[in-house]
């Protein structure tokens, strides 16, 4: 018993987690580390809101309406983290505990075409939340604890050794335990590694997400676009040119066979 309380004591002394929220301009997004042995093991940095149905009693009070509570994660929330070599996970509660984000990353290595490839992805989330809590929850009908949970998820893949980057918005459809109703993450300038940190507090080379980079391309198919247009003009009229150039520079036959006569 005693070396166990010895091995958590120590676990919990080499342990870190850190929220420096406070360093981002954005008052919506948080940004979370985890050190371990004194070394950054995951960073995520990203803005969260939940939309969450619930019921409450019509104007009869006899028939329920659903009406949707809007949770953001609210800074100087509370964080734990645990890393690994292959599993990692975050955990973030508000609100004295009323709300809280688990988020478990897995990597694991895959064959492709090019050979093995290791990735990492976010393979689960949880969010467990309380609609007793009326910051956010009005007058619902037989308030309590609910969790609303991940199936199959694969979200947010990255190869190995990357960050994840996305500054688009994307959801994650939770299920709940409250009825089965269906409860939806809102993340929105998202960046995160939960694995391989090269340097401390220091992202590794980004991986954008497929939204972030169909938009890159949208905004610069344009330029590109003018570039190849003026470049085919500025061609068009250099063909001109020599093209003039030349053409005055030939001797010009007349063409009425009459005064073929005087010449010679």
């Amino acid at each position: 018993m005693v070396k166990r309380e010895d091995a958590a004591a120590r676990l919990a002394a080499e342990q870190e987690v850190e929220n420096l929220s406070g360093l981002s301009p954005n008052p919506e997004k948080d940004i979370f580390v985890v050190r371990e042995n004194r070394t950054t093991c995951l960073m995520a940095e990203f803005a969260a809101k939940f939309i969450v149905p619930y019921d409450v009693w019509a104007s009869n009070y006899v028939d329920l309406i659903t009406e949707q509570a809007e949770i953001p994660l609210s800074r100087g929330a509370e964080m734990r983290g645990k890393c690994g070599t292959n599993e990692s996970e975050l955990e973030i509660s508000w609100l004295d505990r009323a709300y809280t984000l688990r988020l478990f990353f897995v990597k694991e290595g895959h064959n492709t075409s090019r050979g093995p490839e290791a990735l990492w992805r976010l393979a689960r989330t949880q969010f467990a939340y309380d609609t007793a809590e009326r910051t956010y929850f009005k007058d619902a009908v037989s308030p309590g604890k609910h969790t609303a949970s991940s199936h199959r998820l694969s979200a947010l893949v990255t190869p190995a050794g990357k960050s994840y980057e996305c500054q688009a918005q994307q959801t994650i459809s939770l299920v709940s335990s409250d009825h089965q109703k269906s409860v939806e993450l809102l993340l929105s300038e998202v960046r995160i590694q939960p694995f391989d940190i090269s340097a401390d507090f220091v992202f590794s080379e980004e991986h954008k997400c497929p939204v972030d980079q169909r938009e890159q391309l949208e905004e610069t198919l344009p330029l590109i676009l003018g570039l190849i247009l003026g470049l085919v003009i500025v061609i068009t009229l250099c063909v001109y040119h020599i093209h003039h150039k030349l053409t005055a520079n030939q001797v010009q036959i007349p063409r009425d066979r009459s005064q073929y006569k005087h010449m010679g």
